[in-house]
């Protein structure tokens, strides 16, 4: 892999983490179209990339989930977890992400080998589920916006998008657009139902970085530019992605993304089809 393929690649997985588009399948995608088959040292960075730019995203709220659940850890031994629990947001909102966190982490470790082999399968199995993203987003977009955000959210709500969130291990399937559809199902302001995905998605991420990191060993490029590059450009169209997506919700429908996952999903499927026979 030389430095440009790096910078694209990186480019594609920033933006596509947070849009509702499926990573997963761009970046099957994209390294079929340059001809190039990325490391594990090279994905491992991309997920930091794009962790690291969701947490210089939300570090306020982040900062303030963390001294909230501190300060939960102290009520519990104090006796008093219900009265703090009900009466900061923060609080709730940081045992919420735990809660919504252990179906894609149960997922994940119990379908592991199934989810890899779909990965490196035929190009047809990403482009069928971006399809059905687009499914979903349309769906999605033809519900009322609800007004549950971070003073109302429950456990209902926060396990539904886990659900989503879980089920969004699937190649193709956007984990942004799945558990953001999620969300509008179930009532969740907009604007918040984005915000609590891109939360939600640290654990994620961090959980698949950290299980790379494990087996990455003596894998390492030995051309580590291309792997840094790759790691800031993910970080800066992460970053770019969140931001526009924050203030596109708000205003406009998501339909173009289930237009755009619709078009290019019968585009790879049906290519994907005639290459075979």
């Amino acid at each position: 892999m030389d430095i440009l393929q790096g910078i694209i690649i990186g480019i594609v997985q920033g933006l596509t983490e947070f849009l509702p588009v499926s990573s997963s399948a761009h970046l099957v995608f994209i390294q079929n179209i340059l001809g190039v088959e990325s490391s594990l040292a090279f994905d491992t960075f991309l997920h930091l990339g794009s962790l690291l730019a969701v947490l210089w995203f939300f570090r306020g709220d982040i900062i303030k989930m963390i001294r909230s659940w501190i300060g939960s850890i102290q009520d519990i031994l104090q006796g008093r977890f219900k009265e703090g629990f009900y009466s900061d947001p923060y609080k709730r909102l940081a045992w919420y992400v735990i809660l919504a966190t252990i179906p894609v982490g149960l997922v994940g470790v119990l379908f592991d080998d199934a989810v890899e082999s779909l990965f490196s399968g035929a190009l047809y199995v990403p482009a069928f589920f971006l399809f059905v993203t687009g499914t979903i987003l349309y769906l999605s977009q033809r519900m009322s916006s609800g007004n549950i955000n971070y003073d109302n959210i429950t456990k209902k709500e926060a396990l539904w998008m886990g659900l989503g969130q879980a089920c969004a291990i699937l190649p193709g399937l956007s984990r942004s657009g799945t558990t953001i559809a999620a969300g509008l199902t179930v009532g969740l302001d907009k604007e918040f139902a984005a915000k609590f995905s891109f939360i939600l998605s640290i654990p994620a991420i961090f959980g698949a970085f950290v299980f790379q990191l494990k087996d990455i060993g003596g894998a390492l490029d030995v051309n580590f530019l291309p792997i840094i590059l790759g790691f800031i450009a993910a970080f800066i169209a992460a970053y770019a992605a969140i931001k526009w997506m924050l203030e596109l919700i708000q205003k406009r429908s998501l339909d173009i993304f289930a237009y755009y996952c619709w078009i290019v999903g019968i585009v790879v499927f049906m290519g994907s089809i005639a290459h075979i026979f």
